[in-house]
């Protein structure tokens, strides 16, 4: 069916959102592994993908390159492979010299997601590379990037009913690259120069989307698929709609001899944008579970706890919500039962020497976690 009629079929909705984390993305892959398993086997379709299921696609960074996987239709093995082969190749962070050197176009994170996504139209190359607004994508696809040159968030999607997706406009962004714009939301400043696109008569620079509010991209997704001016305006519900979130690990950063003294400019430098960034992670999370009824999710913090059952603001809630985030701490990792896996080799976006533990990690937050009952009804 064409995006549009997908957009606006009967029945319930289904959004998907993925954080942003480099290599740490296999934690996400490995969840969505169990995930897929399960609607497959609960609808009898070995075949199935989860660009099947899910209506609207939503992610930043590495959570924005496995969305666009998804969206073309790519099961979770292949994605896994996309990740276990060219990880080490594309989240390796190259000496500045060597980076400084790479044109934009053969810089190896582009010329992966040039060739994995492809063209326009699948195996024929005489259409061009892929475009966001491409019939190869399934599903709503959302993608954030930061727009420095604009100096603010840019969350682009290929909804052909968006106002900057009006193909009589000559900076209509269904036209652009699709690997260009994935790319956007994944360069970290850095590990990867920025990308700099061509969107009608003006130029713009790109950076990472986790360098905004929207490292998790859950609520935004939200607002995106109901607010009246991005024009897709589906129905919410507790039935009517369906939002998973998944994240790369998080732990507490905790600094018990930290003193005013050693707080200075350097700290300051190195630590602010960080704890900028897990702070609004959370804030999503909590806007989720505080608007959405919570069916699975960590304890946000020792005040709210987990929020599953909790009185909210709204009732009944404005949709259905699940998070499946890990606590990678030393304390976390215990709990999932992996007494082996390290602490500090699963909590770097370029861990790519502790791919089998980035995956174990995953895999326990899978099984414990990710249960049936979670889908039911959608």
């Amino acid at each position: 069916m064409s995006l549009r009629d997908r957009k606006t079929r009967p029945g319930p909705k289904k959004i998907l959102a993925l954080d942003g984390g480099g290599i740490l993305g296999l934690i996400s892959i490995e969840i969505l592994a169990r995930i897929e398993a399960l609607l497959r086997e609960r609808q009898g379709k070995p075949d199935m993908v989860l660009a099947d299921y899910f209506d609207f696609v939503a992610g930043t960074s590495t959570g924005a390159v496995i969305s666009s996987l998804v969206s073309i239709g790519m099961s979770i093995d292949q994605i896994r492979q996309f990740y276990v082969e060219c990880g080490p190749q594309m989240f390796d962070r190259a000496c500045l010299l060597e980076r400084l050197n790479y044109e934009y176009s053969s810089e190896p994170l582009a010329s992966k997601l040039q060739s994995t996504l492809g063209y326009d139209r699948e195996g024929d190359a005489a259409s061009g590379l892929a475009t966001l607004g491409s019939e190869r994508l399934r599903t709503l696809l959302m993608v954030v990037a930061r727009n420095v040159t604009t100096d603010s968030p840019w969350p682009i999607t290929n909804n052909p009913d968006a106002k900057y997706n009006d193909r009589a406009r000559d900076d209509c962004n269904l036209g652009l690259p699709l690997w260009q714009v994935v790319r956007s939301s994944s360069a970290a400043p850095s590990y990867f120069p920025p990308e700099v696109v061509d969107v009608g008569q003006r130029r713009f620079v790109f950076v990472d989307g986790g360098v905004t509010t929207y490292n998790n991209p859950a609520f935004l997704a939200f607002v995106t698929a109901t607010a009246g001016p991005y024009n897709i305006n589906w129905k919410t519900g507790e039935r009517d709609m369906l939002l998973v979130s998944i994240g790369t690990g998080d732990y507490a950063r905790e600094q018990p001899d930290i003193t005013p003294a050693k707080m200075n400019l350097l700290y300051t430098a190195k630590n602010t944008p960080g704890a900028l960034m897990n702070a609004a992670s959370a804030g999503q999370d909590l806007l989720c579970r505080t608007f959405g009824k919570c069916l699975s999710g960590d304890a946000i913090d020792r005040e709210v706890g987990d929020l599953i059952g909790a009185a909210g603001p709204v009732s009944p809630r404005l949709f259905t919500y699940m998070r499946y985030n890990p606590d990678v701490s030393r304390k976390g990792l215990d709990a999932l039962g992996l007494p082996n896996v390290q602490a500090g080799h699963v909590q770097l976006l370029d861990s790519i020497k502790y791919i089998d533990e980035i995956r174990q990690v995953g895999q326990a937050v899978a099984n414990l976690k990710v249960k049936p009952e979670h889908f039911a009804g959608f």
